[in-house]
């Protein structure tokens, strides 16, 4: 695979940077991106990423493995975030994550075999108020039900 940023993409990481007044403080959206391109941060991405932002190798880890928002394995197409905190386990969020786990047959950041869907139990989304939810990629369900949980799992294809 081909690691590399394309000419508008480095534009991009340059405009980022300049929005700080220390240019690595844009590292994480930059790892961000990087995640978004090649789909999850292996060792050579995150090499690549250090070199484009003119950091450390270990800076970078060292980011990327602090906040689960970033994969250090690939994950799937469909990427399940299940909360399980305080208000969305008192609404049921433990039996939704059951199910999706029990369909797929996975458990925490584990990706079905064809690469499909992969299912991350998640301490808080920040949605209390609208608990249970959920996330699949970056689209977010509150006021989750098994049956709902269900429909949107149909779609997944």
């Amino acid at each position: 695979m081909d690691i590399t940023f394309t000419p508008e993409e480095l534009a991009e990481v340059s405009r980022l940077k300049a929005q700080y007044p220390e240019p690595k403080a844009a590292i994480m959206p930059v790892l961000w991106m990087a995640q978004k391109k090649f789909g999850w941060l292996s060792d050579d991405v995150m090499k690549y990423v250090g070199e484009v932002m003119e950091l450390a190798h270990s800076h970078v880890l060292g980011v990327a493995t602090f906040y689960t928002m970033y994969f250090k394995k690939p994950m799937g197409k469909f990427h399940v975030q299940v909360c399980t905190n305080v208000s969305c386990m008192l609404r049921g969020g433990e039996n939704i994550y059951d199910l999706v786990s029990k369909k797929y047959g996975i458990k925490h950041n584990e990706c079905t075999e064809n690469g499909l869907v992969s299912l991350e139990e998640v301490e808080c989304m920040g949605a209390c108020g609208g608990a249970p939810m959920i996330a699949i990629n970056e689209d977010f369900y509150e006021n989750v039900t098994p049956l709902t949980v269900e429909e949107l799992l149909s779609t997944l294809k």
